[in-house]
């Protein structure tokens, strides 16, 4: 009987540039499609930094070139834009995929917009690197006249940084559980969604902030009661004493295994640890949840428990 699955895919399935990312997504939708093919519900969650960082790169440079005309887009619309583009590709990856086995099913990119709280301390330390490289003065400007917080950055410049919270719902959840009840395929929650408050009535304002992917879709993964997660990366599965001669890869993990893991500063900040920590919430989320870490080429042999790392609540 199949599964209400998704999949979160890393940066590895849709490359770092325009024509990177149309040769990536043909092979990614090839191991999504064998999911479908085996009659799983799928929704598709995605990364976007080298896209989004892109985009950034080009909106600052247009600012920089007649400052008078144009000003510094809003971070949540660049993480608007990379969705669009990024979900125009891999939908028409998977439609073509779909097509060339004889499966005639819809597939949709849903614009996204993802609750985060005001009051996460994320917000008070922003850790996350985004945008161009500045000089000095440019910096001093901007922290000056849009109060943006800056780094410098080894040497090589300055640099805006952004908070990463967690997120707290997902804004289109009925619209992308419509969308999976009458057969179609989602692409949604693109590079973590577009961050939002919540404000007096219904007003959504737009966060300066980046959602990390792999918490976004365990989120989304909760709310569309899915019965597995599927954290797709650059390793086939979750190691311990990762690089060096000892390393031991794991084909299991309890929560127990888990937590002594993490406290024991086994997994990588910023790479395989949030990929833990977000695969653990879902699992301990409900009953009958687990969920997978491995390679895009494995995700269905993950699956039917040949291999990866298989995460139980």
């Amino acid at each position: 009987m199949g599964k209400r699955i998704v999949i979160a895919l890393g940066g590895n399935a849709l490359g770092n540039n325009l024509p990177e990312q149309m040769a990536a997504v043909k092979t990614t939708a090839k191991a999504i499609v064998d999911l479908i093919e085996q009659g799983h519900e799928v929704v598709i969650a995605h990364g976007n930094g080298p896209q989004v960082g892109m985009i950034q790169n080009a909106m600052t440079e247009l600012t920089r070139s007649n400052p008078e005309k144009y000003i510094p887009c809003p971070l949540s619309v660049c993480v608007a834009m990379s969705q669009g583009y990024i979900g125009y590709d891999l939908q028409n990856a998977l439609r073509e995929e779909m097509l060339d086995r004889g499966i005639d099913r819809g597939v949709a990119t849903v614009l996204t917009q993802v609750e985060v709280d005001p009051a996460d301390p994320a917000f008070a330390h922003p850790t996350k690197p985004i945008g161009a490289f500045m000089t000095k003065e440019e910096a001093d400007k901007l922290v000056k006249e849009r109060d943006y917080q800056v780094v410098e950055d080894a040497g090589r410049g300055y640099r805006r940084v952004v908070a990463s919270p967690k997120p707290v719902s997902i804004i289109e959840i009925d619209t992308i559980r419509s969308l999976v009840e009458t057969n179609h395929i989602v692409i949604a929650c693109g590079g973590g969604g577009i961050p939002v408050f919540k404000t007096e009535g219904h007003h959504l304002k737009g966060a300066a902030a980046v959602i990390d992917k792999d918490f976004a879709a365990a989120t989304l993964a909760e709310e569309m009661d899915a019965d597995f997660l599927v954290i797709l990366t650059a390793v086939e599965k979750v190691a311990i004493r990762f690089g060096k001669p000892d390393q031991q890869n794991l084909s299991e993990l309890t929560p127990d295994m888990a937590a002594g893991y993490i406290e024991a500063g086994e997994f990588a900040p910023g790479s395989m640890l949030p990929k833990v920590q977000a695969a653990l919430k879902f699992a301990q989320s409900g009953v009958g949840r687990s969920a997978l870490i491995t390679l895009l080429e494995k995700a269905k042999d993950g699956i039917e428990g040949r291999t990866g790392t298989l995460i139980r609540g």
